[in-house]
């Protein structure tokens, strides 16, 4: 597997190694070391040392040798399924279900589940046989899956150009006071901790708009749209700006008070269909302890 990045004038001059922590977000440190010993990540088709400060324009290639996974099996999984045709499906995730297996993800995940529906030797990554986007594991709602690679390079193309248009019912910490708002604020691997994410200058670029729709006594009810989408990008959005998600365990501030996961649901998604380009939009109702949790504070 091949990857290509070009340099932007935010790396401008940043050690070639520190910058590759930031763009190969799901490699680690040691694995980038390891590729940088064996050339296999160039600048400009040269090897260079970790140190090596890139420049703006310049273009970094990584060869990352494909792993050798066992075939994944199909597990007979209740899938509450929203739409499906020939082309996509639509899929309502519970909170607490992983999308896809990782080097650090055990066990049945959704793509168990779908193997019921779509052949994985039709796709280029068998680990990840159609998947446009992902939910974080508790996260729950609406999730767009390609049943086809033809239908999976189209949609993720349009999920690029940002043509695919996604919303979130979020229950966050505090009041907030005015009635909507949007967050610009570059998305990046933490430095020292590499399962979170945070806010740094060298991350790449990050907007979520949200809109109150209902305040109570310590905390509020938001819409969210998103602008881009990065990795657990609502959740540290909204640390940002002091509103954590209620019930985040990594990201919120009282991390004792809500066990039963994050309140976050993906309620709705709007696309073009990658075979007719008809549009099409689905909803999802909050889940039932999301709905219960809230009535308890009205």
């Amino acid at each position: 597997m091949k990857k290509t990045f070009k340099i932007t004038k935010d790396f401008h001059h940043k050690r070639l190694d520190k910058v590759l922590t930031i763009l190969l977000e799901d490699i680690s440190r040691a694995q980038i070391g390891t590729l940088l010993e064996k050339n296999a990540i160039l600048v400009d088709d040269t090897a260079k040392k970790p140190a090596y400060k890139v420049k703006t324009g310049e273009t970094i290639t990584v060869k990352i040798e494909a792993k050798s996974h066992e075939p994944l099996k199909p597990v007979d999984m209740p899938l509450l399924i929203v739409y499906e045709d020939d082309d996509v499906m639509v899929i309502n995730k519970p909170s607490g279900l992983v999308v896809h297996p990782s080097h650090t993800t055990k066990g049945e995940t959704l793509v168990h589940g779908l193997l019921n529906h779509i052949d994985s030797a039709n796709f280029e990554d068998p680990m990840r046989p159609g998947i446009v986007h992902r939910l974080d594991k508790d996260t729950s709602g609406l999730l767009l899956v390609a049943k086809t690679q033809e239908s999976l390079n189209i949609l993720q193309a349009a999920l690029k150009e940002r043509t695919i248009k996604r919303e979130y019912h979020a229950l966050v910490e505090g009041v907030i006071d005015h009635n909507r708002g949007k967050v610009i604020a570059p998305i990046g691997r933490h430095p020292k901790k590499r399962q979170q994410m945070s806010i740094i200058e060298s991350g790449k670029e990050a907007i979520t708009h949200f809109e109150v729709v209902k305040r109570f006594q310590d905390t509020t009810l938001i819409k969210c749209q998103l602008e881009t989408g990065r990795t657990h990008q609502i959740r540290v959005h909204m640390q940002y700006i002091e509103h954590p998600i209620l019930g985040d365990l990594t990201y919120g501030f009282k991390k004792h008070q809500e066990t039963t996961g994050q309140y976050l649901h993906a309620s709705k998604i709007s696309f073009l269909h990658p075979k007719t380009a008809k549009p099409l939009t689905f909803h999802a109702k909050l889940p039932t302890i999301f709905d219960e949790k809230l009535k308890s504070l009205s």
